[in-house]
């Protein structure tokens, strides 16, 4: 495993691994195109982020992983400063589990100075917008900094698929967006979520929560799955659901929990965030809320 810092040196390896692999295929009368598989990461790596190490690594043939806590994505007041950095306990996890390189730039490299430009998210013809709800409602200039991150990373590494987990639902669906908007060339999956064994979603800011919390953040699978069972009762007895019942519910949950401080609670149409309707046909409920100082996000999708 090759650990890169520089834009320059990434692009030539990726470039000299193709064409030596290529030159291996010719000899053995293959002429299979080569695919690079990308897991965009801030570092801080738990079982999760090796989910997507592994999905990769099974669709393609060279596996490339960034690390890269992104300034640009995170409001003022945020947690940017004291976000964990943990670049060589990193590395040991991601060189385990056999990929090919990690691209690990800094700040001045990823921006320079004189940079100026960003790739950001209007709402469409029918005012639409999926960057100003939910995470975006909260954190001004979030999804504009996520979006311009990860079309640099595209440009650098050109991958075949790039892998998110779903955990950021929100974030999926935007890159989604964005580069079918922009027409890359690129296959985006998302990867299941990965809890630990009392529910909790697994995250690099788990480690910010005191006994406590950490105990009491377990409430927001609860608040989900309990959710969904409202909903699917209530469809059940062909009742009509709104949102509102479907908040309150979750609300309600969270509540119980001391120290809980709910930032957004929210039920969309999963397969494009609008507010859900007759016609929806999957689900998407989404809670963030604040333990202490720590921000903790999580949702389900099911069919109805």
């Amino acid at each position: 495993m090759k650990v890169i810092h520089s834009i320059s040196e990434m692009r030539a390896n990726l470039r000299d691994s193709k064409f030596a692999a290529r030159q291996n295929q010719v000899e053995e009368e293959s002429h299979v195109p080569l695919r690079v598989g990308y897991v965009p990461t801030m570092g801080a790596l738990h079982a999760g982020h090796l989910s997507l190490v592994e999905a990769a690594k099974a669709d393609n043939d060279i596996t490339v992983v960034s690390i890269f806590v992104n300034p640009i994505q995170f409001s003022e007041g945020e947690d940017f400063d004291k976000y964990p950095q943990t670049l060589d306990a990193d590395c040991v996890l991601l060189e385990a589990a056999g990929v090919d390189f990690v691209f690990a730039p800094n700040v001045h490299e990823m921006y320079p100075k004189g940079f100026s430009t960003y790739v950001d998210m209007y709402a469409d013809e029918d005012g639409n917008s999926i960057t100003e709800i939910m995470c975006g409602a909260s954190r001004e200039n979030h999804f504009r900094g996520v979006q311009t991150v990860v079309s640099k990373f595209f440009n650098i590494l050109n991958p075949d698929r790039a892998y998110f987990g779903l955990k950021d639902f929100q974030q999926l669906a935007v890159i989604k967006k964005m580069v079918a908007d922009l027409n890359f060339d690129i296959e985006i999956v998302g990867c299941p979520i990965v809890r630990e064994e009392d529910g909790l979603a697994m995250s690099s800011r788990n480690i910010y929560l005191s006994e406590d919390n950490r105990a009491n953040a377990t409430i927001l699978h609860q608040a989900l799955l309990a959710t969904k069972d409202y909903i699917k009762n209530r469809l059940a007895n062909g009742e009509i659901i709104g949102e509102a019942g479907a908040v309150r519910t979750m609300v309600d949950h969270i509540m119980s929990q001391p120290g809980a401080r709910i930032e957004y609670a929210v039920a969309r149409d999963a397969d494009n965030l609008h507010k859900f309707s007759a016609d929806t046909k999957n689900m998407m409920c989404a809670v963030a809320v604040r333990f202490g100082d720590t921000r903790l996000i999580d949702n389900i999708v099911f069919a109805i």
